[in-house]
């Protein structure tokens, strides 16, 4: 057996290891493709978070753009994500609807009155039966939808303030959402 034959192993392990990195990235989780894109949200029929009794539809997503955030209390992102959402329901009019996703509706509505509420529903998806008819892959999870309710952007992963500059605001702004301090182009006013 000659040296050469023993780099052969060697090779198709570094070979294998290259094609499950690049086969396998998940450097671009949030750009992960979703059905939904371009077409209609998923008809629904949720009940709301602390009121069991009430229930919205799809139908009360329409007439303006909202952002559909997905979340929940065991998700570490979410947590981080939160204080963007705060910052974005206070300084836009977009309307913002949460689904409380795989979660307990005591810990969330424990975890809504310590951090804020940037809802203005916060639907109770403890199922994940929503999130399946989404195409949920986990939380965080967020879906732009136009007046008509039609999904034209999603994100998986955190809203953060470079997200939120570079992606949402400007599709906010084609959509006609008023930003405060911002002027036609995006752009931050001094």
């Amino acid at each position: 057996m000659n040296r050469a034959s023993l780099f052969v192993p060697l090779g198709v392990f570094v070979l294998i290891l290259t094609l499950g990195y690049v086969g396998f990235d998940l450097g671009a989780r949030s750009e992960l493709p979703s059905a939904l894109i371009n077409k209609p949200f998923p008809e629904f029929n949720a009940r709301l978070l602390g009121r069991p009794e009430q229930s919205i539809t799809r139908d009360d997503l329409l007439g303006q753009p909202t952002l559909v955030n997905v979340w929940a209390t065991w998700c570490p992102t979410c947590l981080s994500e939160h204080e963007q959402l705060m910052q974005i329901a206070a300084t836009t009019d977009v309307q913002i609807v949460g689904v409380n996703y795989k979660d307990r509706p005591d810990k969330a509505l424990r975890w809504l009155a310590q951090f804020g509420n940037p809802y203005r529903w916060v639907l109770d998806d403890r199922d994940g039966l929503l999130g399946i008819e989404m195409g949920v892959y986990g939380a965080p999870e967020t879906f732009l939808l136009d007046a008509r309710g039609e999904v034209v952007y999603k994100r998986v992963g955190d809203i953060n303030p470079r997200i939120w500059r570079s992606e949402l605001a400007p599709r906010l702004l084609q959509l006609g959402v008023s930003i405060a301090g911002s002027d036609a182009d995006g752009a931050r006013q001094p």
